[in-house]
């Protein structure tokens, strides 16, 4: 059959799919309906920089979804201390119920426990998948439970026979002692099903220490997008090779005390660089370049010290490394960015904007005067085994490669646009 106009190309593109008429038609009513389903919660999470505890616990609360849910359900039947109770159990089953079993005093009251909670799992379990369809649910159903969570979230008939079922279900569950297994399994799908959608507007990386671990939890996630953020795309240029991206990477790492990202989880070595530091500025330093206090600060006032060495060697070499980038790129108009060869090194002053300031660090033992942004042989050595370690890590490539794959400079979701901070845009707004 022949048609005008576009429809053989659009006919041509459902044969790619779909064989005959019949499965096409299925498809459209299924879209269709999930269509007149409400709208899947979207989560926008934005600036989360290594802080993972935060980061978790918003992810297994739903972002308050679900304890909103559980007051719905229970406001009217359950005390104030046993809603958080049943929010905590949801949010960190296995820790939770460890606490709660060893309030206990019996195996009667164990046995009473697991009848009230997980009775009032599946209701919440109901409520959250409520607005899914069947299939959807189904294909986010823990393995091992499946058939039996399906079974209660959807049970059919006339409601007595429907209510002895449901009991008997639960009763089995408790007698063969794998009441816990079951709690956490609904737990998972209840937080599984709490956010459909998560959005990361930008900066996952730098000052906190977890950066690579909120990344792990982000490539388990089951539906997101991210769009980068300044800090990742730092990161992304230092993982690619680029020498400045790398240099502020690690200054911005020694400046929140927090070189046991790259150390510890990236497999980055800043030896080099610490013994060159120690070396060159084996006085004290000024203390504009003392690592910033958090509580998660484990350092001893000595190598505070090593850390503010390091944070000025590194700082000498970044501004060096831009420096001689933005003068091969005289394009960027970014002369304004070039500042070692403002300074007058006799006098330890800067001039900026047609004033002259005083500096506060007046040692600049590696810097030439009459060639400010030329590396020295050491500067040149430290960089180069700083390049090796972060193009040889291979956690961090598989990481950057998640971002990659994830990400975007910005998105267009639902009719809303996203981004961090800001987008390249050309003179007439376009992108």
């Amino acid at each position: 059959m022949e048609y005008k106009g576009n429809w053989n190309k659009y006919l041509e593109l459902l044969s790619k799919n779909y064989r005959n008429v019949e499965e096409v038609t299925e498809e459209i009513i299924n879209l269709e309906s999930i269509l007149n389903l409400p709208k899947g919660t979207e989560v926008f999470l934005s600036d989360i920089h290594g802080e993972y505890e935060p980061f978790l616990h918003i992810l297994n609360n739903g972002a308050g979804i679900i304890r909103s849910k559980i007051e719905r359900l229970f406001k009217a039947t359950s005390s104030e201390k046993e809603r958080s109770m049943l929010a905590t159990l949801i949010y960190y089953p296995e820790e939770k119920l460890a606490l709660i079993k060893k309030g206990l005093n019996s195996l009667e009251e164990l046995d009473k426990f697991y009848s009230v909670v997980l009775s009032k799992l599946v209701e919440v379990a109901k409520e959250i998948t409520s607005k899914y369809t069947r299939s959807k649910v189904r294909k986010a159903l823990p393995s091992g439970f499946d058939y039996i969570i399906d079974e209660l979230l959807h049970l059919q008939g006339d409601q007595k026979n429907k209510d002895r079922y449901y009991s008997q279900i639960i009763r089995t569950i408790i007698d063969l002692d794998r009441a816990d297994e079951f709690i956490v399994a609904l737990s998972n799908l209840i937080k599984r099903m709490a956010i459909d959608h998560l959005h990361i507007v930008g900066d996952i990386y730098d000052r906190g220490l977890s950066a690579p671990v909120v990344m792990d939890a982000l490539m388990k996630f089951h539906s997101l997008d991210i769009q980068w953020g300044n800090h990742d795309v730092l990161w992304m240029g230092a993982a690619c090779g680029n020498l400045s991206c790398i240099a502020n990477v690690v200054r911005i790492s020694s400046r929140y005390d927090n070189l046991a990202t790259l150390e510890d989880n990236y497999g980055i070595s800043i030896r080099p660089l610490t013994t060159f530091a120690l070396k060159t500025y084996a006085g004290s330093v000024n203390d504009n370049f003392m690592p910033k206090e958090f509580q998660y600060n484990k350092y001893s006032g000595t190598d505070k010290n090593s850390i503010a060495k390091v944070q000025k060697a590194i700082a000498i070499i970044q501004f060096k490394l831009e420096g001689a980038l933005l003068k091969r790129h005289p394009e960027y108009s970014m002369d304004s960015q070039l500042l070692l060869d403002k300074i007058d090194y006799k006098k330890g002053t800067v001039e900026l904007g047609g004033k002259t300031y005083e500096l506060n660090d007046k040692n600049f033992p590696k810097i030439n005067p009459n060639d400010p942004y030329k590396l020295t042989e050491e500067e040149n050595v430290v960089i180069q085994r700083l390049y090796e370690s972060f193009i040889h890590s291979e956690k961090l490539a598989m990481h950057i490669s998640f971002l990659y794959s994830k990400g975007s400079i910005y998105k267009i979701f639902n009719s809303n646009l996203l981004y961090h901070g800001c987008i390249p845009m050309e003179k007439d707004g376009t992108f």
